[in-house]
């Protein structure tokens, strides 16, 4: 039996990616997951520029993750520079980080893999089929896009960030208004889990051990704060040293770099971050994992989407208490006095799709002069060459549109940024 299967270019994902699979007289002779993107250079963007500008230019890297990088640039900075931030700005940052996780999820579970879940090319055909469905994904979307402007200054590229504290913060009525909003569309979210729980079925029962990789911090279901935890060993590693997390090589079948720690790959993302703390879940958000079976130690990769929707519960939760917190404390509008020093500092957080680290080193007058970015895609593209290598084996003998989809949807699990991935340019001169 001879197969050839060319998927070029994956839909419903960010970026290109490819897969081809080559089976000649019954004998699998290739199965590759290829990046093709263009390198994005942003490294050597940032060299020679201003820490007061760094974050503006380093939001660009996505369109739908610039909070994230915006953040962990500015963490950087203060990392390098000693900036010491306030309680308040703490909780604000995480307040508006939450609102791009919950931007990405819905996105992402609404738009991007309910079409496969339903046997349809796109959303576009379910505005008809599942009318109501697609606008409890367009209210939730909204709200989340809402969130983030109210925070960050606009839904994308934010503009309220600067390095110790914000330009402009919300006011109280604002936060109660938010609050208010939040509580409420708690009963949407009840909603699109009915939905996704009547379509579990269609995700399909493949699992793969692998190591897990995600932040920990005591107690906490991290997402902002703390060291970097495996699956596979007991320490942890700080975030300052998460090069020898990465590893990061080259593969000929991408322009991204690819990475390895104590095995052939690593998997970063929800289903990480709840396979490492999940023991921490609010409790709708223990609930739905419940609901659904999910438990700690899970290694379907497709199961990273019903991870998603556990953590949207346990943001909303979260960012009810945090806005009750702040409002206790009482906002007031702070000044942040930041002197440009020489040093060298790492800013890690939780993306949307996992663990995202940045590297800057500063001269005397805040000009960067080298940065390492390591994205939470280009540490999963080797799982996902080494998921498809375990999974076409199983299916090889079904049709090839069955096989598209499969492959398809498992790449799509990892709800994959590829463009954001392909930062390395290596050029071999002959």
């Amino acid at each position: 039996m001879n197969k050839k299967i060319d998927i070029h270019h994956i839909t419903r994902i960010e970026g290109h990616g490819n897969i081809v699979v080559n089976m000649m007289d019954g004998t699998i002779d290739k199965v590759e997951w290829q990046v093709p993107e263009a390198p994005r250079l942003f490294e050597a963007m940032v060299r020679g520029r201003s820490w007061e500008d760094l974050q503006t230019v380093v939001s660009r890297i996505c369109g739908i993750c610039s909070i994230s990088h915006s953040l962990t640039c500015i963490k950087g900075i203060e990392d390098a520079m000693k900036i010491q931030v306030s309680e308040q700005t703490e909780k604000l940052r995480l307040l508006t980080h939450y609102s791009e996780l919950m931007q990405s999820h819905v996105l992402h579970l609404g738009y991007l893999v309910a079409p496969d879940l339903l046997g349809v090319k796109s959303v576009v055909p379910l505005v008809e089929s599942h009318f109501e469905v697609v606008k409890v994904v367009i209210g939730l979307h909204r709200i989340a896009n809402q969130w983030s402007e109210l925070l960050a200054g606009r839904t994308t590229h934010p503009i309220t960030f600067k390095p110790g504290g914000f330009s402009k913060i919300p006011t109280e009525s604002q936060l109660r208004e938010l609050y208010t909003i939040l509580l409420n569309i708690i009963p949407d979210l009840k909603t699109l889990v009915s939905v996704l729980l009547s379509l579990a079925d269609k995700l399909p029962d493949f699992k793969r051990d692998t190591e897990y990789v995600a932040l920990v911090y005591p107690e906490t279901y991290a997402f902002y704060h703390g060291s970097i935890g495996s699956t596979d060993i007991d320490k942890t590693v700080p975030v300052s040293e998460f090069e020898s997390v990465a590893n990061e090589y080259v593969s000929p079948q991408s322009t991204a770099k690819w990475t390895r720690w104590n095995r052939d790959s690593y998997a970063v993302g929800a289903l990480a971050r709840f396979n490492l703390n999940s023991a921490y879940l609010t409790p709708l958000a223990l609930d739905i994992a419940q609901t659904f079976g999910l438990k700690s130690k899970c290694t379907n990769p497709y199961l990273n989407n019903i991870a998603q929707l556990v953590e949207c519960a346990y943001i909303v939760e979260s960012s009810l208490k945090l806005i009750e917190e702040l409002l206790v404390l009482g906002l007031r509008h702070e000044v942040p006095k930041v002197k440009p020093r020489a040093g060298e500092g790492v800013g890690c957080i939780e993306a949307p799709r996992g663990t995202l680290f940045h590297r800057y080193v500063f001269d005397q007058q805040g000009i960067c002069t080298s940065a390492n970015l390591c994205i939470p895609t280009n540490q999963n593209h080797g799982n996902i060459q080494k998921d498809l290598e375990a999974l076409v084996p199983k299916i090889i003998e079904r049709s090839e549109d069955e096989i598209r989809l499969l492959m398809e949807m498992l790449v799509r699990s990892y709800d994959p940024c590829i463009s954001c991935s392909t930062h390395y340019l290596n050029v071999e001169f002959v």
